[in-house]
Order: C-alpha cells, then sequence, then structure tokens
C-alpha cells in the first residue's frame, strides 16, 4: 500500500538557486560552503556530471533506513547490492525496519540522533516535523552537488512543485522524487464482465457509477456492489476520499493536506472540512450506502475482508491502482470465477469536470532526507555525487528499476525494455519462475521510483498505458503556493489541526454512514468553529502572504 502524492510545474535552475539565495541561509551548497566543503569530499568524483556514471575513488560505505516491504523481504544475496557496489565502488549498509512501524522508527531514531545517514522514503510535508530540531539536513543549500537532480528540475519545470518545499527560513530540508508528469494512480476497479452483462458501458462519471451500482444490486439484491478497503488508515477514506473528494474540490483521505485546500479564485487557504463542496461529496456517499449501494463496512474492514468479498461475489467494485488490480484483486477473483474481469474505470467526473489532479497534487514523490551529522563526514560531497547518481540520473533511475541488461532484462530493436523470459513483475511474464522484487531487489520502493514518464511507464502493461494517456489528457489545477511555517507557527499548528483532522473524519463518516443527518450540518461546522477553525486557517494564510512578500 502506497500513499502517493504527486504535484505541478516549474521554471528553471538559476531561478530555483536565486529562490534559495533569496532566504535566510539560503545559499547553495558550493557558494554557500565554499572551501568548507574541501575537508569532506574524500571518494567523490572531480568530473562528476550529467551523463557519467558515479563511481568512488575508494571504497565507501553508507547508512541507510531501508523501508522492509513484506511483497519483496530483504534478501543480502539480491543482485542489486553486489551490482551497485560493482558499479559505484559504494556499499550500502541498511538499517532494516518493517513497513508497518516504518514511520515511527524513524522518527525515534531521528529524535535520539541514531538516524543513518541516508533516510528515504518520507513523502513531501512529513520532515517539517524534524526541522526544529536541526536533526536533517536542509538539503537545499548542497544541489549543487547534484547535477542530475538540478538538471531534471530545470527539464521539467518543476519550480512551483519544489517550492512547496520550503520551511520559513526558504529553505527545503527533503529531496524528493521528480515526476516528468503527473501520475494518477487510484480509481475504482469495477468488474467489466458484470458491466457488459448489464448492457453497461464503463462508467465515466459519478452520475454513471451511481447508475451502475443501481443495476448491479438489482442483478445481485443480496450483493454490497461497492465494498471498499485501506479503512483502516491514519486518515479515514483512504483513496476513495481523495479521488472523490478532489473531483468536488474536496479532497480528504490520502488527498489529506494539513486539512486544506487552495481556492484559487479566492486567492487563499480553505478548510476543506467546513467546504459545501465537502458536504456534497459525503451526501453522494451517503445517498449510496441509504441504497444499499456501498457496503458500510468499507471505512472499517481489514483488507483482506474486502478482497475476499470481491472474490466471492459479494461486491463488484473496490478501489485499486495499477499493481494492486494485478497482484492482489485479478489472481483470487480469477481463482473463484475464471470469466471474471476485473478493470480501473477511469476517475470518475464529477463537478469540476475532467481534471486528473487538485491543487494539493504535485509531481513530487517521496524522498530522501540526510541526516544532519552526514555533513561532517570526509565522505559528505561523495554521497551527495551518489544520491544524485542513484535516484536521479538516467542511468541510475534504469538500474533500479529494471536492473541488468542480459540479467533481469534485455532491450528490443526498437529500444523498448522487455524482461528476461525467466524473471516476472507486473505480470508481465505470468509463470515465470523469478520475480524482478522478490529474487533480484530491483522495482524497490526504496530506491526506485520518480523519473521520465516513458520510463515510469516502461514497466506498464499496455491497458495501464491506454489508461494513463487517457487521464493525462485531462487538465490538471494550478498547484497550491508555498505557505511555509516557522518552529513556532509549526507548534501552534500541530495543536490546532490534530483535533480538527479527528472530528472531521469522526463525523465524516457518521454524516456518510446515516449516523449523523445533514440537517445539523450548520451545526458541525460551528463545531468545527469551536476548536479553533479560523485560527487553523489564519495561521496557514498568514504564512502564505508573508511568503508572497518576502519571495514574490
Amino acid at each position: 500500500m502506497y500513499e502517493i502524492n504527486r504535484r505541478q510545474a516549474m521554471v528553471a535552475a538559476g531561478a530555483f538557486l536565486a529562490l534559495a539565495a533569496c532566504s535566510t541561509n539560503g545559499d547553495s551548497g558550493e557558494k554557500k560552503n565554499g572551501d568548507a566543503l574541501a575537508a569532506n569530499r574524500k571518494g567523490a568524483m572531480a568530473d562528476y556530471g550529467v551523463g557519467k556514471t558515479f563511481k568512488a575513488t575508494a571504497p565507501l560505505s553508507f547508512t541507510i533506513l531501508y523501508n522492509n516491504h513484506p511483497f519483496y523481504p530483504i534478501k543480502n544475496d539480491w543482485l542489486f547490492w553486489s551490482e551497485l557496489t560493482k558499479r559505484t565502488n559504494v556499499t550500502l549498509q541498511p538499517n532494516v525496519v518493517p513497513l508497518s512501524d516504518y514511520e515511527n522508527k524513524r522518527s525515534l531514531l531521528i529524535g535520539a540522533g541514531d538516524a543513518p545517514m541516508i533516510i528515504p522514503k518520507t513523502y513531501p510535508g512529513a520532515e517539517a516535523a524534524f526541522v526544529a530540531s536541526g536533526a536533517i539536513l536542509p538539503v537545499s543549500d548542497y544541489i549543487d552537488l547534484m547535477p542530475n537532480f538540478k538538471e531534471k528540475i530545470a527539464k521539467w519545470n518543476l519550480q512551483p512543485d519544489i517550492d512547496t518545499l520550503r520551511q520559513a527560513d526558504g529553505r527545503f530540508y527533503l529531496l524528493p522524487g521528480l515526476h516528468e508528469d503527473y501520475w494518477v494512480e487510484y480509481t475504482m476497479a469495477m468488474r467489466a464482465d458484470v458491466l457488459e452483462k448489464l448492457k453497461l458501458e464503463i462508467p465515466q462519471t459519478w452520475d454513471e457509477v451511481h447508475n451502475a451500482l443501481r443495476a448491479i444490486k438489482k442483478e445481485y439484491p443480496d450483493s454490497y456492489p461497492f465494498s471498499d478497503r485501506w479503512g483502516k488508515v491514519s486518515t479515514p477514506g483512504g483513496p476513495l476520499m481523495n479521488y472523490l473528494g478532489t473531483s468536488y474540490g474536496a479532497p480528504w483521505g490520502w488527498g489529506y493536506v494539513g486539512g486544506t485546500t487552495w481556492d484559487a479564485a479566492a486567492q487563499k487557504f480553505v478548510y476543506v472540512g467546513a467546504l459545501d463542496q465537502f458536504k456534497q461529496a459525503l451526501q453522494f456517499l451517503n445517498t449510496l450506502v441509504t441504497e444499499k449501494l456501498v457496503d458500510p463496512e468499507s471505512f472499517t474492514q481489514t483488507d483482506e475482508q474486502a478482497i475476499q468479498k470481491l472474490a466471492s461475489g459479494k461486491s463488484f467494485a473496490i478501489s485499486t491502482n495499477a499493481q494492486t488490480l494485478v497482484n492482489e484483486y485479478r489472481p483470487p477473483l480469477k481463482k473463484a470465477d475464471p470469466k471474471a474481469r476485473l478493470v480501473k474505470i477511469p476517475v470518475p467526473i464529477g463537478p469540476l469536470g475532467p481534471i486528473k489532479v487538485g491543487p494539493n497534487t504535485t509531481r513530487l514523490e517521496n524522498g530522501i532526507m540526510i541526516s544532519k551529522k552526514a555533513r561532517d563526514s570526509e565522505n559528505f560531497v561523495a554521497m551527495m555525487q551518489f544520491i544524485d547518481w542513484l535516484w536521479y540520473s538516467d542511468e541510475g533511475q534504469v538500474f533500479a528499476k529494471w536492473g541488468v541488461e542480459g540479467t533481469t532484462y534485455n532491450k528490443g530493436a526498437s529500444g523498448k525494455f522487455e524482461l528476461a523470459k525467466d524473471v516476472d513483475f507486473v505480470a508481465l511474464n505470468p509463470g515465470a519462475p523469478k520475480h524482478l522484487q522478490k529474487d533480484f531487489g530491483f522495482s524497490n520502493g526504496v530506491f526506485a521510483y520518480g523519473g521520465s514518464t516513458e520510463l515510469l511507464q516502461s514497466t506498464f502493461s499496455e491497458e495501464e498505458i491506454e489508461w494513463q494517456n487517457m487521464i493525462n489528457a485531462r487538465k490538471a489545477m494550478p498547484v497550491a503556493p508555498p505557505h511555509p511555517l516557522t518552529d513556532e507557527e509549526r507548534e501552534q499548528a500541530t495543536l490546532l489541526e490534530t483535533p480538527l483532522k479527528d472530528h472531521v473524519s469522526q463525523n465524516m463518516l457518521n454524516f456518510i454512514l446515516g449516523k449523523r443527518s445533514f440537517d445539523e450540518w450548520d451545526a458541525y461546522v460551528k463545531e468545527l468553529e469551536a476548536k479553533n477553525m479560523s485560527s487553523y486557517i489564519n495561521l496557514v494564510n498568514g504564512a502564505y502572504e508573508r511568503y508572497k512578500k518576502e519571495h514574490g
């Protein structure tokens, strides 16, 4: 399971560096540190740059926090490790943490001063909690050491996206994964064979989803046509309240970003949980629940329970992404009913029309924090070059994703990537005896993310590429502007945000499930006011106005 955030546009690297220089202590690394880096260049390449493979001039090792995914548990004999050392002269020393405990363990290690040098799998915004303590490095000071990172920012016009990472001091503390374009992942999967039986087209809008679920309920009266998963998550609603809410202009669930969204017309941030658009989205779901088209257990059941209902024919629709569809849904469904055909439908269109992402979405992926103590290492420059090559160079990204040519993949006459015949990944070679992730360690979520659209889609099936092309034809909402809080404001915002989030999430479920009447909506909004909603929004908008005044 991934909760993945994406985002939007930017200008050139020169402007990028200029903006950093405008901030307090925000000069770029080479300019700011000058000769101070001379003692930190052991093992670094003197001529490292775009198009050059990084190889340390002496054997080096770097510690890294490793998010251990249960689908492909870490193995010491993976080809990834040995080939990485062969190519770069770098050996990684992983501190292995289970995926289920990663965020908690990361916080404990950073707080205790025991964090490894490289801290990946950090989603934008999560780094803010560690800025005040000084435990993580302001990486924007050192991007001159990272030519591939800078080059992709300029080439893909990512400046506004990067600026959303800036803290009140004008710096940013996370090296994010960079996408050339938006990557929309989550939507609803539906039984296409059942739709065909009922002579229905694949739904394109939420109204058509409603009509399809009604028709399925009529044909299968003992079913709940839509029984969802990911209910047991930190922000209730999971992907559903993201893709549904975004289509109304009110994202929640996995689209939650501090509980706010950018109102471009009013040029200010507004609180999602109090918006009429949020109310309308909840009313739509409440209608589905009332008509017994949505399983009321969707928000509380385990993932396994939801999948079992799908496989046994008790439900016919569920939230999904491409890998989940192939790896978790289709196998048990096919086993139970060989004629079943489950497909991703287009993200349903709502009141905002055919948009692909909302203002809370950028083209940034989860990324890397650097422990502050790494700056004192004699190998600091080499480490930054290594990170730049592995996570941001074209060559490093192909290696992390596809592995070793001739062993895990080949290139056809057209230059298209093809898995080796004995290797499978996302059902591209079903029945192959080896697996790209499980047996080799490639396409590992710790190392392989971001990159060009061509590389991203190189492991997609034709079905998924067609789906992505259809979604990418839609428009993207303008990205929300930066609004970094000071350390003092961040502490205050946390105290205000948490009770608001909890109250919205609790009442969201009550409204959806009919436990609270929409006649009480105005009273509910007053309850948010009593929990200092206005103070919280004023804090956010004040930070935006300050940043706009200081940085233009």
